[in-house]
């Protein structure tokens, strides 16, 4: 033999006589472990769909507003609620950025932020004439899938807040 191969030898494992109830129960593990596998992949994607939503609301649109940017207040002046509705606007949006982060608050987050949403999206049709329309509804689709798949938590924030009051 040469340096570089090894002698193969059977396990025990390997040379054991495969039953029907040994081939069943492996046939039953496999077949449970590819759902939890995909679920895992699921769970983890729409973690990360979280996380870059959050980033969105949080820097690329509350922001703006909460410093003043120079065309965040035109466009909150044209729309006629001033810098009150612009720091209103991006503290919601803050909020929910921060909240899309937290398990108990998601589903309430995307549905916050989705009605957020709608309101910009009727902005965008009545007062800047659809310019930027299809950006809040694209916004949606996320928030949707967000807020329907972790809606399980909806109950643990509601035993939570009975416990508090």
């Amino acid at each position: 033999m040469s340096e570089t191969t090894a002698p193969v030898t059977a396990s025990p494992a390997a040379t054991a006589p495969v039953t029907s109830a040994s081939a069943a129960s492996s046939r039953t593990a496999v077949a449970e472990a590819a759902p939890t596998r995909g679920r895992r992949r699921a769970r983890a994607a729409l973690r990360a769909v979280q996380v870059l939503l959050a980033l969105f609301f949080g820097i690329a649109s509350a922001l703006p507003k909460l410093i003043a940017h120079p065309t965040a207040a035109e466009a909150f002046d044209k729309i006629g609620w001033g810098s009150a509705g612009m720091y209103t606007i991006g503290a919601l949006e803050l909020a929910g950025a921060v909240a899309l982060l937290v398990p108990v608050l998601q589903s309430l987050a995307a549905t916050a932020l989705s009605g957020l949403m709608v309101g910009a999206f009727v902005v965008q049709l009545s007062v800047f004439d659809g310019e930027n329309a299809a950006t809040p509804l694209i916004l949606m689709v996320p928030l949707v899938l967000i807020a329907w798949a972790r809606r399980g938590h909806n109950a643990e924030l509601v035993a939570w807040l009975r416990r508090q009051g």
